[in-house]
């Protein structure tokens, strides 16, 4: 994948016979996919995971690494996200909030050192001193609500993000008619946000129903009051204020079936 400069010309070139692996992590995934939206992708083309995090792989599979992925279901109709005029597909989900903020610190990080990055750590040490909570308004469908004290706003298409997260437990990515959710963690101080957040791990924090919410639709809208780092399946887009999330927005016919 690194030295393909050419996918339409790398796809003509294999036999009608051939099977396509991609291997790597949701990143890989996610730029393998945008550089190709606009291809008649082949139909057999799998997904071997071997990233850190792996949310798309535990989303269909589970645990199991070892498994080989057919791509072609969970492609044929992804989400969109529109960030600063800019369109991009994503296949796990968009984090707003302190998930953003903490990819963003992660990236400055990596710049640095070789170190494994601690991202449950710059979480803590956010939610506890460098992360401001927002006002948001969420509208969905074209419907708006308004939330005040936000520290996490994901848009999701399947379950996980952020290394096995299930901020939107009943997610489902093949859902029909085709949807996205978007959870809001609200209305709490930093103590009350930080005993809450790591049962987000087991999708248990949405029994906290007066400080989490859960909105499910078609066509969603975040915005927030000031500039606040945003990730696309772990890319990070620095300085965000408002981006739009529409679901099903690749047809059928763009991947080769």
């Amino acid at each position: 994948m690194t030295s393909i400069t050419d996918y339409e010309a790398f796809f003509a070139s294999l036999p009608e016979e051939a099977q396509i692996v991609i291997s790597g992590g949701d990143g890989t995934l996610n730029r393998f996919l945008n550089q190709t939206r606009w291809l008649s992708l082949p139909e057999a083309l799998y997904y071997c995971a071997c990233g850190s995090g792996n949310d798309f792989q535990r989303d269909i599979t589970g645990k199991d690494t070892a498994q080989l992925i057919p791509l072609t279901p969970y492609i044929r109709d992804l989400p969109m996200v529109t960030v600063n005029g800019k369109e991009y597909l994503f296949l796990n989900g968009v984090g707003f909030g302190i998930d953003g903020y903490c990819c963003e610190v992660g990236d400055k990080l990596r710049k640095e050192s070789d170190k494994p990055i601690n991202y449950a750590m710059i979480a803590i040490k956010g939610l506890l001193f460098h992360f401001k909570p927002r006002s948001a308004s969420v509208t969905v469908d074209g419907k708006e609500y308004s939330f005040r004290r936000v520290w996490l706003a994901p848009t999701m298409n399947g379950r996980f993000y952020g290394g096995g997260m299930m901020p939107t437990p009943d997610q489902d990515r093949l859902a029909e008619p085709p949807s996205v959710s978007t959870m809001v963690m609200h209305s709490a101080g930093k103590l009350r946000a930080l005993a809450v957040f790591p049962s987000i791990f087991k999708g248990e924090h949405v029994k906290h129903t007066k400080m989490v919410t859960v909105l499910k639709g078609r066509d969603i809208t975040v915005t927030f009051d000031r500039p606040t780092a945003l990730q696309i399946d772990g890319e990070t887009v620095s300085g965000v204020t408002s981006c739009r999330m529409r679901a099903a927005v690749r047809e059928a016919s763009s991947v080769g079936i």
